[in-house]
């Protein structure tokens, strides 16, 4: 038997053929996009506005580098030492110089410190026309509670004359109101010498009565019975 070879026939493909692509309508809304997106590119291409920046202010000068306030100080510091001299005379114009410069901080201090000044000055140059009126002064400025005035007003007056036993009297009180029990004493000793009716007068003295348990006290005051 004769072999029969079948061949197979492939059939052939069909060549299918590329139908074009039709690209849809652009819409309106792409040409939007595409023309905001643009012009954000143009904005960010666009070069940045600087703002100019206000100076920064300056800061205040220190004492030491204000001529000014180095003379203000200056003169502030020579009416204390004055004022601690007890030259209020010098430290008065001092204090006024310092107030009409203008330093807050300093004024108020001058201001008080020549207030002081004032007040001495006063004293100072008050005019009595004896030494009763001196005295009375002297009395009215301790009963205000103006000790360091009385003070010195009563000193003048011994200064001037020692022999004057009301003034002794008058600077013992001094003494007692204000705790020197010892000059205290020492004054009225003094003033009993002068006149004697100045015992009489200080048994009944109540500006005495933070020496009334002081035994020296009662000695000088009741002197006939100690020595019984």
């Amino acid at each position: 038997m004769r072999c029969i070879s079948i061949r197979w026939c492939c059939p052939m493909k069909k060549k299918v053929t590329a139908k074009p692509k039709v690209s849809p309508p652009k819409s309106s809304q792409n040409k939007q996009v595409k023309s905001s997106s643009s012009s954000n590119r143009g904005t960010l291409a666009k070069k940045p506005v600087i703002m100019a920046l206000p100076p920064r202010p300056q800061p205040p000068m220190k004492a030491s580098e204000d001529p000014k306030l180095v003379q203000v100080v200056k003169d502030y510091e020579q009416a204390l030492k004055a004022l601690q001299a007890q030259k209020f005379d010098r430290a008065k114009p001092l204090l006024e110089k310092v107030l009409t410069a203008g330093s807050k901080e300093l004024s108020d201090r001058a201001a008080i410190h020549l207030n002081i000044c004032n007040q001495q000055l006063a004293k100072t140059s008050q005019k009595f026309g004896n030494a009763a009126e001196q005295y009375d002064y002297a009395v009215s400025l301790m009963n205000m509670g103006d000790y360091v005035g009385a003070r010195e007003q009563l000193e003048k007056l011994l200064k001037n004359d020692p022999k004057l036993d009301y003034a002794w009297y008058g600077f013992s009180v001094l003494e007692c109101l204000t705790g020197h029990f010892p000059e205290a004493l020492q004054h009225l000793t003094e003033a009993i010498r002068l006149n004697p009716a100045n015992r009489f007068q200080a048994r009944n003295d109540t500006d005495f009565q933070n020496l009334a348990d002081d035994p020296r006290f009662t000695e000088l005051l009741y002197p006939e019975g100690a020595s019984a």
